[in-house]
Formats: structure tokens, sequence, C-alpha cells
């Protein structure tokens, strides 16, 4: 098979890979695994010789390294300190040593059943030591737990773990030297790494800094991303001469750029090397699976399965106890680490290509490893029961915080419930302060919880996604819910129990764009406020009254626009302040609710004829909750109400026409 053909194979495999994985909205590095596998010596044998995407794939690794230099800065480490170099140092810490010890105790008691050295046993407890931060970071994200006691435990761990990975890069191919000679190696590259680190520590942030603006100062696009690609591949290569990994070289790339102004504009650039290359390392990875012997060693493969993912559940949970985390964060904690994760590959890898182990431990290994994060998405969508089930104080627990959340709102009536209390939730919630409207709002994040509550705001700490906060907020009672935070799923979890429960509850979705708005539509929302939209308006606001356009005729042209978008944002309704002389022949909203035995019920709107008094139907909304567009063919119901927009005249003979018996 040619270079091309080969190139189009992997690329081919790859796309079905990743579009099957979305398909059933699992990470795309799982669909590289399977299509590796598939494509590999071992099953379908369209690729046999992987040597050029092996070396591919190493880059795929370098980059991998690279990008978690470029996340590494201290202000993240000193803020997560407890949870890093806590639980996190003695998570890996101890995972490393009790597997190496008890690998060799169960050779000496055992030989005839295991017969590993303990320079082999070092090197997979450090691949089982890793967990995978991409499909757990993604799934604490899709699930709005990062911020909860167990997600930021979790990403504590995750994190000390990328950092581990970087002394066990410096150890691994040192164990893989001669038995004399292994202490004098490991002693050597310890010290290379030292002296390389401090070198270039000390000295190469500025010269980074000085480099990477003067090639900044050129203006060219491709020579930035060029000059990236040559600082991660020379270092990397440095630290390769040096006698360490690539991986190393990388990783200390990324540290020095992390310090500079063009962190986040070298994150965007790299971000396409990043992905591809590590979809083909996990390619290589795949190929390496040999299912013939998986299946003719299923009980070794079922054993290093199940072994280290229940020792992993239990070491987790009990260190996450210790440190003071209640029993329910604990295990919850404990069942989000338990899987493999992607530095494992790095590290057996590694560790392969060093004759550390056993060519007959390679293939169980990688399918125990490849098992254990297909069954992540399920163990974490089922933690909370399997948390209820096993911790009998979680239950209790939970009571309580409902309990705290119905005590905040027990007074309260016709309020709105606020869910998510970040910057947009609080400035709403000065704004209702402002007119004396009552509010409870939702959050996740314990810390602005506390700093909140403490300084007098009505905010609970609770999930708005649970129909249990919601009913503990007083959702029956309430007069809207607004939903402040941009997560569709999330919203439309939202909605649904809102109109199933309180169907009559007005909800207000924020959105970034309109892509969704269809969908949040459909789902129940009274009216969803993109903020691109809402950008665009002010800054066309803006221009237009900088390049001189009148302002009253900008602020009109404004709200033209808004009127096309928002129908509940269409003139406005009247209240006892209104009736000066100049707002008498405004237009404005006006609202009539239709109760059983009135004429109207059973015709439709264009029966109704209401455009002919000069009166404009604005939307509908059934009793249920659910805002319909007003067409002239939508049949009136008991219960409906209706947004009407007209002049005052106008609107009153609208409503004896309506209310006519």
């Amino acid at each position: 098979m040619s270079a091309l053909e080969l190139t189009l194979l992997y690329l081919l495999a790859a796309v079905l890979g990743v579009v099957i994985c979305r398909s059933f909205k699992l990470p795309p590095m799982l669909g590289y695994l399977a299509v590796g596998v598939v494509i590999g010596p071992h099953a379908m044998a369209l690729a046999q010789n992987s040597d050029s995407v092996r070396h591919l794939g190493e880059f795929g690794v370098v980059f991998l390294m690279f990008v978690i230099g470029l996340e590494f800065n201290l202000p993240r480490l000193r803020s997560m300190r407890r949870h890093v170099f806590g639980l996190g140092f003695l998570q890996v810490g101890l995972t490393i040593l009790l597997v190496t010890l008890g690998s060799w105790l169960l050779a000496r008691l055992a030989p005839d059943l295991w017969q590993v050295p303990w320079q082999t046993a070092l090197a997979l407890s450090g691949a089982m030591a890793m967990s995978s931060t991409a499909i757990v970071v993604k799934l604490l994200a899709e699930r709005l737990e990062l911020a909860s006691e167990h997600g930021k435990r979790v990403m504590g761990v995750l994190l000390f773990q990328d950092l581990a990975v970087v002394p066990l890069l410096v150890l691994i191919p040192a164990l893989g030297s001669p038995a004399d000679e292994l202490f004098l190696s490991l002693g050597v590259a310890g010290l290379k790494a030292a002296v390389l680190l401090g070198l270039l520590l000390t000295g190469g942030q500025r010269v980074m800094r000085w480099w990477l603006t003067l090639v900044a100062r050129r203006k060219s696009e491709e020579l930035f991303v060029l000059n990236l690609l040559l600082v991660t591949l020379a270092l990397a290569w440095l630290t390769e001469l040096a006698g360490l990994s690539l991986a190393l070289g990388a990783f200390i790339a990324g540290m020095l750029i992390s310090e500079t102004q063009y962190k986040h504009q070298v994150e965007t650039d790299i971000r396409p090397f990043h992905d591809v290359l590590l979809g083909l390392f996990f390619i290589s990875v795949g190929m390496l699976l040999d299912w013939h012997q998986v299946v003719e060693h299923w009980p070794l493969v079922l054993l290093l399965l199940t072994v280290p993912v229940f020792f992993k559940l239990l070491l987790v949970t009990a260190l996450a106890r210790s440190l003071g985390a209640t029993a329910g964060v604990s295990l919850r904690t404990g069942l989000y680490l338990a899987q493999a994760g992607e530095f494992g590959f790095v590290l057996l890898s590694l560790a392969q290509g060093h004759q550390l182990v056993p060519p007959g431990l390679i293939n169980p290994i990688l399918a125990s490893m490849v098992l254990s994060m297909l069954a992540t998405p399920f163990i974490i969508l089922y933690a909370n029961r399997i948390v209820m089930k096993l911790v009998s104080s979680e239950w209790l627990q939970q009571s309580l915080q409902m309990t705290t959340i119905a005590s905040k709102s027990m007074n309260a009536n016709r309020h709105v419930i606020i869910c998510g209390y970040g910057r947009c939730g609080q400035n709403l919630g000065r704004m209702l302060e402002r007119e004396s409207i009552p509010y409870i709002a939702l959050d996740l994040d314990p810390d602005r919880v506390r700093q909140a509550a403490a300084a007098g705001n009505p905010v609970v700490f609770g999930d708005a996604v649970r129909l249990q906060s919601l009913i503990a907020a007083g959702l029956v009672r309430a007069s809207a819910v607004v939903v402040t935070y941009l997560d569709t799923a999330s919203a439309l979890k939202v909605l649904a129990n809102t109109r199933t429960h309180a169907p009559t509850v007005p909800i207000i979705v924020r959105t970034v764009d309109d892509r969704d708005l269809e969908k949040l539509k459909a789902g129940g929302a009274t009216e969803v406020v993109p903020e691109a939209i809402e950008g665009s308006l002010m800054l066309a606001s803006h221009a237009l009254a900088l390049v001189g356009v009148p302002m009253r005729r900008v602020i009109r042209v404004v709200q033209d626009q808004r009127d096309a978008r928002y129908n509940l944002l269409r003139g406005f309704f009247r209240g006892a302040d209104d009736d000066t002389t100049d707002e008498l022949d405004q237009e404005r909203l006006f609202t009539v609710t239709l109760v059983p035995g009135l004429d109207a019920i059973g015709k439709t709107l264009g029966e109704m004829a209401l455009q002919a008094i000069a009166v404009r139907t604005v939307s509908l909304r059934r009793s249920n909750g659910k805002t319909l567009k007003a067409l002239g063919e939508t049949r009136l119901e008991a219960g409906d109400t209706l947004v009407l927009l007209g002049k005052p005249e106008a609107l009153a003979l609208a409503e004896q026409q309506l209310l006519k018996i």
C-alpha cells in the first residue's frame, strides 16, 4: 500500500470513528481506538505496516504534552493546592507504591502465577494511576459539575496526574536499562532533567517572550504557526538528544509559553495539530490490540479490568474521606476517577518501546484499559443512584439541602427563580431588588453561594436541573423562571421539569446565539434571549450615534429591530403611571384570558378579525403555558391568554369582542 493510500485509509477510518462516537455521545478518543483495532493487522489487516503512523502518533503525544504545559500555571495550582497536592499526590503516589509492592509480593509468594519484575510493575503502576482527563472533564462540564464539591476534587486529581506524567516520562526509559546500570541510569536521567529544566526555566521565559514578540511583530499568521512548530519540536529534539523523552521537551515548551501574553493565541493555533496527531496516536494504539488474544485470554482481561477499577475506586474514596469530604462526595470522586486514561496509553507505549512489558500482557492490558474507558460514561450517568444506594447519609444530606432551599423560599410568592447566579444572574437579581420583586437563585458553585449568602442575597446551593430543587424553590408559586447560564441541554431539562409541574409559569432562557432558538421554543421557553443579537444591536446603536444619526432615530431603529425579534417587547403593558397626556394615544400591550363559555372559543384568530379594528395579536399562550405563534388559522381554546397590541380605544373594542358571551 502506497503512502497516499495509507494516509487516505487512516483519514477515512478516523472520520468514521469520530462520527460514530459523536452519534452515541462518546469521546472521539474511543472512536480512534476502535478504528485502529478494525483496520489493524489483527482484524481486517488493511494496514500491515504501522511504523509511519506510529511516528506521527508520537508527535501527537508531543503536542498533547505541549498543551498540558500550556495549561500549567502557578495561580491555578495555588488555588487548588489542597486537592492537587493533597488528594492528587496521595492518589498517584499510593497507587504506584501499593501496586508495585503488591506485584513484588505476588511474584515472591506465587511465582507460577506472576513473574513480573519490579521495573515492569513500576512502569505499569504509573500507567494505572492515570485517569481520563478528556472523558471526565467533558462529562463534568456537560453535567454542570465542575464547580461541585466532587468536581473540584476530581479536577485536582486530574491536574496532578498530568503533572506526574513528566517525571514518569523520565523514569520509564531509565527502567529499561540493564540491572547493573539501573540506578546509575536513574540518577543520570534525573540529573539531566534537573539541569535542563533549570536552564530553560531560569532564563527561558525571558528568551521565549522576546522571541514570540519579535515574530508577532511581523504580523504574519503563517510565520507565527511555523514558529510554534519550530519551538515545540526543537525543544522536544533537545530533550531526546539529552537521553530523555520527546514529550518532556514539549511540556517545557508549553510551560515557557504559558507565562507569555501569547498563550491564548497559541492554544488556538496549535489545537488542530494536537487533535489530528493525537487521533493518529490512538489509532496506532488500537492497531496494537490483537482481539484474538483478548478472546483467548478473556479471564485475564476481565481480571485486569475489574481489579484496577475497584482498586482506584476504593483508594480514591478512602483518601477523599480521610481528607474531610463527606461519604457521598468521596464515593462520587472515586467513581469519576476509576477508569484508565489517555496518559496510561502514552506510558504503556513508552514502556513497551523499552521492552519493559512482556508481549503476552500488552493486549490484555490494552483491552482492559479501553473497556474501562468505554464504561466511564455509564458509571458517571448512574453515579448518583449508586451513591444514594450505598451511602445512607447521602439521602439525608440531599434532604437537608432541599430543606435549606425550601426555607429560603417558604415566604416567597410570585417570586422569580434564577437558575445560575453568575454575572448575568447577579445583575438580574439587582434589577429585581430595585423593583421590589422577590427572587431566589440556585447555583452549584459553593464558594459563590457562600459569599453571596453572606452578603444577604437570597442564594442557595442547588442544581436547577433537578426537579426537587425547583419544587423546593417554590416553582408552583413562582411568577417566572430565568435560566441565566449558557447550556442548552441543561436549559431543556429545566424547561421539561417546569412545563410538567408548573405549566403556566413563564420561562426566559439565555443563549449565545439563535442556533437553538427553535429547540428551546419547542421545549416550552416563553422567550429566548440570544447574546449575539443583543450585542449586535448595541454595537449598531453606538456606530449609528458616532456617525451622526440623531439619538431619537437610533433608539427607534434599535427598538424596531427588537420588536421584530422579541414578541414580548412589542409595545408596553399599561400601568398606573402611564396615563399621561403624551402616552394616552400610544400603542400598548394588553392581555385577555378566555374563560369557558365565550363565543370566541372554537373560532380561529382570522375569524375574530381583530386586525380590522387595528389590533394585532402579538402572541397566544395556552393554559398549559406553551406559547404559540399568533396565526390566522390558530383556533382559540378555553384558558388561552392573548397578548394584544394596539391603541387604548381599539384594545377596548377587541376585549369586548373576545369576551362576548
